[in-house]
């Protein structure tokens, strides 16, 4: 019982030592917090538990988070698991990894819509434009200079799909943007 609390006490001061590291580059820190656990571990084979908080960013500022709880064996098992995250920062709680993810947030591709707010803004709708909660807002665009068919298009909402689509989407809009005067 008592090697438990010794454990947990070392990799809290573990994970406060990292903190004091936040300027070195990522590749530094990895090797300090696997210089301190081995320290810490002093020879023993049992593994530790951590608590990971993985945040995705999405092209269309979507942000998810997730939380696993992990079982390290080993650290070079568990950078390998991570190889495409970056690390933010490490605390009591855990460590926390951030991730850019090239491509529209999942939330978009169920439900995502593009129309045009009330005073012409193309804007990004959770669900269709009627009522909808908007997600995110461009540009103003020239309603008049639009075909009728993509007005209609946008009053009747775009759906997006893919990451393709919503590039397309707003591409093509583009040109019908009202330039802001100064």
């Amino acid at each position: 019982m008592r090697g438990n609390w010794t454990k947990k006490i070392t990799c809290f001061a573990v994970f406060m030592f990292l903190f004091m590291l936040a300027d070195r580059t990522s590749a530094s820190v990895k090797e300090s917090i696997e210089k301190k656990i081995k320290q810490a571990d002093m020879g023993k084979t049992a593994p530790f538990h951590l608590t990971v908080y993985l945040e995705r960013n999405y092209l269309d500022g979507e942000v998810s988070e997730e939380v696993v709880k992990e079982t390290v064996f080993t650290m070079d098992d568990f950078w390998a698991k991570y190889k495409q995250w970056q690390l933010a920062g490490m605390g009591e709680k855990g460590i926390f990894l951030q991730r850019k993810i090239n491509d529209i947030s999942p939330l978009l591709k169920a439900n995502g819509y593009f129309g045009v707010s009330g005073n012409g803004i193309l804007t990004i709708f959770y669900g269709r434009p009627d009522h909808s909660k908007v997600i995110q807002s461009f540009f103003q665009i020239d309603m008049k200079k639009l075909e009728s068919t993509k007005q209609e298009e946008l009053l009747q909402g775009i759906p997006i799909k893919t990451k393709d689509r919503y590039v397309e989407v707003i591409t093509s809009f583009k040109q019908y943007s009202i330039k802001p005067t100064n």
